[in-house]
């Protein structure tokens, strides 16, 4: 049927109250007149002061969630600091490792990855009554900021206890978490999404804080994941399964997208099988050497297919159903005796049963039980995935004591969880993000599919460098901090999958540090200054800060990814980076002249930065400017 035309002018308040709720949906609220803007909340979201508002509304409230918005639109002016020494393949590699507070570097990363981002892991504290939260105060004084420019002993400070007993046991959590997911819905792309990692003590909590700030028609999936964890945590109950829920950035663009998960490594098990066989091994034989591979994370998610006969590799599955049949049985071959029938009922009828077992398709186990159906590995089975899985975590802890020779960081999350996840929402060339890296497994888990499907995805990880308690394996064994623990992680993995598989990814990555600016105060609070300090104007620039450190500072003010090509190259005798290739020219040297714009100005940059202080002269800064409007007429000049 052909679309009519309206024959009527437009309503521009639901066009104006849609493109609000686009920008705002924590604004959208219930009413008894149905959805509306909340425009209390609107104004707050516009204030950079606590607005107070007391009409009712369908909403979670908590004390200092108007805080909480405030401090997520704060601006900052911190900036990040490349750490060469501690990156790998710094000149080539795009992936970034970023030590400092996540919501400090959400904050600088809005320009640059801006709307950018496909995927955001995070397993973020569960608020359990021991873990640390952010402490998050944007009315700081001077010394309070100085201290936390990145000196180490701040860090500490910076976490604080959130016991069950504190009267703000939920709601210091839900201030720390609501900023964050806040600024993280910024980076998605139209048809990113975000997974949460999470527990029973804040999965309420967390989904209407999420409904809030991605709107609840972006919800995705509440996913359960059983581990096989046998830690009795109450009295009543032995909680064994966490969640992680699934929210997009924009539902509609995401339902274009077809999820599927591979059985990722069936082939290989196939293929292992037949070669096995070959050589001409008992099948019990073969069976070990393929229960061996399972060790190996790469594989762990096969591990149900864990019997084997002259066909292949197969998993017992169900037979029965509510409802089913019980008035005929199955003849076990191995007794000559029937079957016992399924409490619930077969699910097949009696000539499916019996072609089953002409095809030697009934798998019948122990005798006293009734006999289950046989589902081969085949290597070419494709899934939408379901809502539960089931990972085994003790592949992660084999893996850190083959590899770190002790268990230096506690509670791994499955590497195969976050890999199938990063699998199934993820095209290879997309960017990844997780900001509370733990461990660095998101990062792990994207060289590992990189490696398995020659894609090229990049990483960001984000991870406050805690300290490590001196009583635990990973302070013995010389980590001072869990972000030492994280960049060697990948170190680590990266070598083992290259060793493993040879294959041609990206293995490095770019360390970089959140520090206070590299300029001097003057340099944003000038009225604040007279004529007996005009000396600090002659460099605004700190005295400790490198051209690297400059150079990082001016990607982010001009929104430039910190994964790009970086070159330095001479021009007219200075030294200057070259950010991929013409998109931005920087030089922070001295004397700059003329000459240097003439020079520089053959490459036709298409942004160019330069210090204030670093002009021959005010007439050579001006003429720069004027010969680059001549001779290069698309380039856009700053200076710091």
């Amino acid at each position: 049927m052909e679309e009519r035309l309206d024959m009527q002018s437009p309503m521009w308040a639901n066009k104006n109250s849609k493109f609000i709720a686009e920008r705002f949906p924590n604004c959208v609220t219930e009413t008894a007149e149905g959805i509306k803007i909340d425009f209390d909340l609107l104004q707050q979201e516009l204030s950079s002061d606590i607005i107070e508002g007391n009409k009712e509304r369908y909403r979670l409230e908590w004390p200092g969630k108007r805080e909480a918005i405030v401090t997520a639109n704060l601006p900052t002016t911190k900036t990040l600091r490349p750490v060469r020494e501690d990156s790998v393949d710094f000149d080539n590699t795009e992936n970034l490792y970023i030590e400092g507070d996540n919501l400090e570097v959400l904050k600088l990363l809005q320009e640059s990855y801006l709307g950018k981002i496909k995927m955001i892991y995070i397993d973020p504290p569960y608020n359990t009554g021991k873990d640390f939260v952010y402490k998050d105060n944007f009315s700081k004084d001077a010394q309070e900021e100085l201290i936390e420019s990145g000196q180490k002993d701040e860090y500490n400070q910076r976490l604080v206890a959130n016991p069950e007993t504190a009267g703000r046991y939920h709601s210091d959590w839900l201030s720390m978490m609501y900023p964050r997911l806040k600024l993280a819905r910024n980076l998605l792309s139209q048809d990113g999404v975000i997974f949460i990692s999470i527990d029973d003590n804040e999965v309420h909590h967390l989904r209407k804080v999420c409904d809030e700030i991605f709107g609840e028609y972006n919800f995705v999936a509440q996913f359960i994941h059983k581990n096989n964890s046998n830690k009795n945590q109450a009295n009543i109950v032995s909680v064994s399964c966490e969640y992680f829920l699934c929210y997009s950035r924009d539902i509609e663009v995401l339902n274009k997208e077809i999820w599927r998960i591979e059985k990722k490594g069936a082939k290989d098990i196939v293929k292992a099988f037949n070669q096995l066989k070959k050589q001409g091994l008992e099948l019990d034989e073969v069976l070990n050497e393929i229960k061996d591979l399972y060790k190996r994370p790469k594989y762990a998610h096969l591990s149900r297919w864990n019997k084997i006969d002259e066909k292949g590799v197969f998993m017992d599955d169900n037979l029965s159903r509510e409802g089913g049949a019980k008035d005929y049985t199955v003849i076990n071959p191995d007794t000559g005796k029937p079957c016992p029938i399924p409490p619930r009922g077969w699910a097949k009828s009696k000539d499916e049963l019996e072609k089953l077992l002409e095809d030697d398709m009934i798998y019948f186990g122990d005798p006293s039980t009734p006999p289950r159906i046989k589902s081969y590995l085949t290597g070419e089975d494709l899934s939408v995935p379901d809502s539960f899985w089931y990972i085994d975590n003790s592949i992660d802890t084999r893996w850190q004591k083959q590899t770190f020779n002790s268990l230096i960081f506690e509670n791994p999350k499955p590497l195969e969880l976050i890999r199938l996840i990063m699998e199934m929402s993820s095209a290879k060339d997309s960017i990844v993000l997780d900001f509370f890296s733990g461990s660095a497994t998101s990062a792990h888990a994207t060289m590992q599919l990189n490696s398995e499907d020659s894609g090229n995805r990049k990483f960001i990880q984000v991870q406050l460098p805690e300290l490590t308690d001196e009583k635990s394996e990973a302070y013995k064994a010389g980590y001072k901090n869990i972000c030492e623990i994280g960049k060697e992680r990948i170190r680590r993995a990266a070598k083992k999958i290259k060793e493993e598989t040879n294959a041609a990814i990206d293995y490095g990555f770019r360390v970089y540090r959140l520090d206070s600016s590299n300029m001097q105060d003057v340099y944003y609070k000038p009225q604040d200054y007279d004529q007996g300090n005009l000396d600090l104007f002659a460099d605004n620039v700190k005295a400790d800060r490198t051209a690297y450190d400059l150079l990082a500072q001016v990607m982010l003010d001009w929104g430039l990814p910190l994964s790009l090509k970086i070159e330095q190259v001479d021009v007219s005798g200075k030294k200057a980076f070259k950010v991929a290739e013409n998109s931005l020219y920087a030089c922070f040297d001295s004397g700059i002249d003329e000459d240097f714009a003439k020079a520089i100005a053959k490459d036709a940059p298409l942004r160019i930065v330069f210090k204030d202080s670093g002009f021959r002269n005010d007439t050579a800064k001006t003429n720069v400017k004027q010969l680059l409007k001549q001779l290069s007429p698309e380039t856009e000049m700053k200076v710091l």
